[in-house]
């Protein structure tokens, strides 16, 4: 077998890169590629128990935060967007798919008449226990994939790896010419 079919496929893209530009140092795209095949791979996996639920991830997420708002269950949309990183024009269309199937309803704020209040349904509650239910055993099943230290040491590091680019950046120099 051939040195090269052994090489994982960001390995095979590297070796190729090598090749054509060694003036250009590729070894970032090491751990940058494989993190984008991952995340790729997660989401596949991930998104099976939201179909199963039949919930995008979006709604998903919008279930979620609801839950976790704890009794009564319930957000205004702007705090929904803001726990979920969506824009609220996306909100929005979330919320109405969520309201036409029973999961969410949406009524006028007591303490301001512009504002909106969206609240989980019985229904919403039941289902959104059963698919987080499904969800975490899902990621413990893809964490397993790991010894439990290797998992430790990963998430220190992705911990880690956030803050500093959380942290505002001096900007970078200019490049030379």
């Amino acid at each position: 077998m051939e040195h090269h079919e052994s090489l994982d496929h960001v390995a095979r893209i590297q070796a190729e890169w090598r090749r054509e530009r060694p003036d250009v140092d590729i070894t970032p795209q090491g751990v940058i590629g494989r993190l984008h095949r991952l995340a790729d791979r997660l989401g596949d996996e991930l998104r099976l128990v939201y179909d199963r639920h039949g919930l995008s991830e979006g709604e998903f997420d919008v279930l979620c935060a609801l839950r976790r708002a704890g009794e009564p269950y319930e957000r205004a949309p702007g705090d929904l967007a803001a726990h979920t990183m969506v824009t609220t024009g996306a909100m929005t269309k979330r919320i109405d798919r969520l309201e036409r199937a029973g999961l969410v309803t949406r009524r006028r704020s007591d303490d301001d008449q512009r504002g909106r209040i969206v609240a989980l349904t019985g229904s919403g509650r039941e289902l959104i226990d059963r698919a987080f239910t499904d969800h975490m055993r899902n990621e413990r099943r893809l964490l397993d994939l790991l010894a439990p230290a290797e998992s430790a040491s990963l998430e220190t590091l992705l911990t880690t790896w956030i803050a500093r680019m959380d942290r505002p950046q001096p900007p970078a120099p200019p490049s030379e010419q």
